[in-house]
Formats: C-alpha cells, structure tokens, sequence
C-alpha cells in the first residue's frame, strides 16, 4: 500500500539545509509502514539571568495620603535600584494598586471601613547573579516591604537548543530502527520533522520572599542551581529495508 503524506516544503528541507520558506507543497511517498513519534529533551545550563519582584506597600486613612506616601517610598526604592547600576530598560512597573480597606465586626455583622492601601510593584532583572543577595538587602534597606522571587533563567540558550534538538533526533532515530526492525525492516528515512519549542529556558522559583520594612542584618544566601531549556519534536519515518 503507498501512502501519500502532504508535507511543507518549508519542513521537508528542514531536516537537509537552510533555505528560504516556499509556498508550494511536496507530496512524499511511503511505501512501507509510517513511524510517527515525539521526543522531548532538556538540557541543563548554568543561568546568567535573576529576575525579582519588589515593591511598596502603604496604609493610610484617605486615598491621596495613602498613594503619597507609597509613591514616596516607591521613589526611593526605584532610585537604589539605579544606584546599583540596573539599566532602565530591566527596571519595569508591572502593578499599581489602590483599594479601600474593611474589617468584619463579628457582632454588628458590618463592614468597618478602615482606610486604604496602595501598592506599587516593580519587576527587576539582574545580569549578575552573584549580586541577588545583596540587592535584595538593599532593596529592603531602601524601603521595599513585598519581595518575591528570584527566579533564574538564561538570557541566550540558542546553543543548548540546538544541544537538545541534535539529542533529539538521535533519539527518535533509535526508537524509530527498534519500530522498524521488530517489523522486519532493517532501516528508516525520515519523511517529516516539526518541533515544538515553549519559549526561553524554564525559569526556576526559589521560595517568595516576603519582608517587612524592617532593616534586614545580612544578605540573604541565594544559590542560582541551574535551570532547563530543550525542544519537542515530532519525527515521522518510513520502515525501509
């Protein structure tokens, strides 16, 4: 039985060179059995990137006085962030929040109002991971009361792509010659390849750090550890002898 399988060329020439996108389509034929499968590989690297969450958390009896005051203490943070040499462009705000405040009284069953809060968030990313101990001491020294983070991941993982994607392969050719020989065919040819990548290598989280506005006594350790980046592919063979 032959079996035609419709195929971009775009993706054909994938698996041979680079070449330019053609709009046209190649049909392949397949005279034996088609092996499909899909492999994924992750590879480990060191991560070059931290990315923080700081900001400011404020209380006070009227709206105006409560996001003054946070955008005072926000200011300060912000400018210390500069201080330490952060660029602008890593320096992001990605909250601002102001609400009023309620208590229940348990026994008139109402709601007390109590003032408000604003909040004001900022997202940070650090090049230097050996500096996250000490910037988050600073952070909190300069008046940041709501840390979370950090979470490491690599600024470039191009080369630890092409590690896994080169894994990969390898090993979706070996899976495909076991498929192919218990059949009774003696090799494989490759008859379509996709992948499937999901963004920038995979941030890992250490636990949130949640401060008050108290001075901390020391930086706290930070181990950066390491973090995965890696591809899907979806391979499709036909049992050749």
């Amino acid at each position: 039985m032959i079996r035609r399988m419709i195929v971009p060329a775009s993706l054909a020439l994938a698996a041979l060179a680079a070449t330019p996108t053609l709009a046209a389509e190649v049909q392949i034929q397949a005279t034996g059995p088609v092996i499909e499968l899909v492999v994924n590989e992750q590879v480990e690297v060191e991560p070059d990137m931290v990315t923080i969450s700081a900001g400011v958390t404020t209380q006070a009896m009227t709206a105006s006085d409560a996001l003054r005051q946070n955008s005072t203490q926000m200011q300060r943070v912000i400018d210390r962030l500069r201080s330490l040499g952060v660029p602008e462009r890593d320096i992001q705000t990605t909250r601002i929040n102001l609400n009023a405040r309620f208590d229940y009284d348990q026994q008139t069953r109402d709601q007390v109002f109590r003032g408000y809060e604003a909040s004001n968030q900022v997202s940070v990313k650090l090049r230097d991971t050996e500096q996250v101990g000490n910037v988050l001491d600073a952070l909190v020294q300069a008046g940041a009361n709501n840390i979370n983070g950090p979470r490491f991941s690599v600024s470039d993982d191009t080369g630890p792509k092409a590690e896994a994607r080169r894994r990969a392969m390898e090993r979706a050719r070996a899976m495909a010659l076991d498929y192919a020989r218990v059949a009774g065919y003696s090799n494989v040819r490759v008859l379509k390849i996709s992948e499937s990548v999901s963004g920038n290598a995979r941030e890992y989280s250490a636990d949130a750090i949640m401060v008050t506005a108290e001075r901390s006594g020391a930086a706290p350790p930070v181990q950066p550890g390491m973090v995965e980046t890696g591809v899907t592919v979806s391979v499709t063979y036909e049992a050749v002898n």
